[in-house]
């Protein structure tokens, strides 16, 4: 078993002044050289048109904008290297697996990928110039994999398909807008079908009032459907999905089993971390192995959060943080069994790690 940590970031602010404060934490991190240890040569065509990713940025995130500002003045990078890393168009690490099970007061996720893609980030974030707080794991920096804002409002998102992409934002971007902007899952639909998708994902939500829906987005077209229960396959745009869904549709029987008798948020947060449960899952070699278990409250605006299997979630208040109370933790501590590196905890520019 692999000892594993989340760094728990807090932060109150202007976009610029977050993104530079992330930029200082960064500066002596492994995870930076790491990702370019690990890209080798192509780095450079990560973008394909910066042009249109520049006018992406300036249209629906012109905040993200400042932050990546901040990041690369911290950095002392030029802006156009921080936009490659930070700015969530084209660029992605690894696909990602999930499971997500949802009721009208909570949302419970697995976020399932390869460690070589995890970067170990926790973040508090309040703006002081615009956009909602938010509360959840990082991807990308400045890209979200799933969380809750201060409205109450949930994400999480589950991978479907790499095949026909397109020009667009990636998935940790749009979860990050998503929280950043939208009050409500209907404020967070327009968003979606306004958003040019880069790959075909589904994101579920939740809001205060108890709805859920799952929104089935891909670049050619996106549908909504009202749901509780999320894998990594879509139910009505089919014709997007990858050929193989057993296991997809396996932990998608699981979880409707679950919902059917039982509506307790500790025991399906137990349903999709407990390893005899059959939902986390251990396939790290094929970059679907459960990294972390997360359950959000939007009522009461708590999140749970736990790495690796088998373990009690920390529990946050973000309510209270909110209201000026600053977390004492530092770190949320898990072991993970896997061999395989991650980048902010192990060197990667060793012969060892040159092919993954």
């Amino acid at each position: 078993m692999k000892k594993v940590h989340s760094d728990i970031i807090q932060f109150r602010g202007s976009h610029y002044e977050f993104g530079h404060h992330q930029g200082e934490l960064l500066r002596d991190s492994l995870l930076l050289p790491n990702r370019r240890a690990q890209r080798g040569q192509k780095s450079m065509q990560l973008i394909i048109n910066e042009t249109q990713a520049i006018e992406m940025l300036e249209r629906f995130a012109p905040r993200i904008w400042e932050e990546i500002e901040g990041l690369a003045d911290a950095l002392k990078w030029p802006f156009i290297d921080a936009l490659r890393e930070f700015g969530g168009y084209y660029l992605e690490y690894t696909k990602s697996g999930c499971s997500i099970l949802s009721h009208s007061n909570f949302l419970v996720r697995n976020y399932d990928s390869a460690p070589q893609g995890y970067e170990g980030r926790f973040a508090l974030y309040e703006p002081t110039d615009g956009g909602y707080a938010t509360i959840g794991p990082s991807m990308q920096i400045t890209g979200r994999t799933d969380g809750l804002n201060e409205k109450g409002l949930v994400m999480g998102y589950n991978f479907i398909n790499r095949r026909n992409s397109a020009d667009g934002f990636i998935c940790n971007m749009i979860g990050r807008l998503i929280l950043e902007h939208c009050a409500t899952v209907e404020e967070a639909i327009d968003l979606l079908k306004e958003l040019p998708h880069r790959r075909s994902f589904s994101y579920v939500l939740l809001d205060k009032t108890g709805r859920s829906v799952v929104a089935e987005t891909s670049p050619r077209d996106v549908i909504v459907r009202e749901a509780a229960v999320s894998t990594n396959h879509f139910e009505v745009l089919s014709e997007e999905n990858r050929y193989q869904i057993d296991d997809s549709k396996r932990r998608e029987t699981a979880l409707l089993t679950h919902a059917a008798v039982s509506n307790d948020a500790y025991e399906a947060f137990r349903l999709l971390n407990d390893s005899a449960q059959g939902v986390f899952s251990t396939k790290y070699s094929t970059a679907s192995g459960t990294l972390h278990t997360a359950s959000y409250f939007p009522n009461s605006l708590e999140v749970g959060f736990a790495i690796g299997p088998d373990r009690l979630p920390l529990m946050f208040d973000f309510q209270k943080w909110l209201q000026g109370e600053r977390l004492l933790a530092k770190r949320i501590n898990g072991r993970i069994d896997t061999h395989f590196p991650f980048p902010y905890l192990d060197d990667l520019s060793g012969p060892q790690h040159k092919n993954g």
